[in-house]
């Protein structure tokens, strides 16, 4: 493999993943008056602006749906294109009802829809799962409620996240059930392009192929108090390392 497409996976990994993380940032109950929000984060590579990865939301008295999507910068899109799309339509409790993802890294494509039955009482939860690209459908039947990734990190905002402790999450993503760890590892006040703010040090243990590619740890800085809003992610690479700022949103 040669140095430029090492970079550029390196690129890829941290796009895909930090997608996932952005949607700690949104903080409605799902419940109550249509609302929408937008925010906007620049990722840089040792330096150079790699890409941009925006996340916005809606919520209505019937739900949420959450958006993300990821894209190179332009000169990294001359040899390696990145395009990257996920959405996830949620119940009003939270949990995922539909969770889909659209994926073009250089001349890879994918293309997933997860469809996640209501679980009732005493019995399992029916999950579909279908690979639009190679035409594969499989059915599941899990005995634990479980999320999407996106669908996933919203979820902890509803948790009292504390230094020093770890919270944990059932994820369901690339036909595995996932019981994910995310370590929170301290208070820290930061400076980014955004402005100050007093956040907290979280480290998810991410374990899952597709989406979860990385080459290194992540890092994720986001807001102490309710709104969880991630304002600065790091992750070093097996070249260099990547930053990824917020620049801008509807606070």
């Amino acid at each position: 493999m040669t140095e430029t497409r090492i970079k550029t996976r390196c690129y890829l990994s941290l796009c895909l993943a930090f997608c996932i993380l952005m949607s700690i940032c949104t903080s409605s109950d799902g419940a109550g008056p249509i609302a929408n929000k937008k925010f906007v984060y620049h990722i840089y590579w040792t330096g150079i602006r790699a890409g941009m990865a925006t996340m916005d939301y809606e919520t209505t008295s019937s739900g949420m749906t959450i958006r993300t999507h990821a894209t190179s910068a332009s000169i990294i899109s001359l040899f390696y294109p990145v395009d990257d799309f996920a959405e996830s339509i949620l119940y009003p409790d939270g949990y995922p009802m539909k969770y889909t993802l659209k994926t073009r890294e250089g001349r890879y494509r994918r293309h997933k829809i997860t469809c996640f039955e209501k679980k009732a009482d005493g019995l399992p939860q029916k999950v579909l799962y279908q690979n639009m690209r190679d035409d594969e459908t499989k059915e599941f039947h899990l005995d634990k409620q479980a999320y999407d990734p996106l669908s996933a990190f919203y979820a902890m905002t509803k948790m009292a996240l504390e230094a020093g402790q770890s919270k944990y999450i059932d994820i369901f993503d690339s036909k595995k059930l996932l019981y994910t760890e995310v370590q929170v590892l301290r208070k820290e006040k930061i400076r980014t392009q955004s402005g100050e703010f007093d956040t907290l040090l979280i480290k998810p243990l991410l374990h899952s192929e597709g989406i979860f590619r990385r080459t290194g740890d992540i890092f994720i800085w986001v807001t102490d108090d309710d709104r969880k809003l991630p304002v600065l992610v790091k992750s070093k690479a097996l070249i260099g390392a990547f930053t990824a700022e917020l620049v801008e949103g509807d606070f």
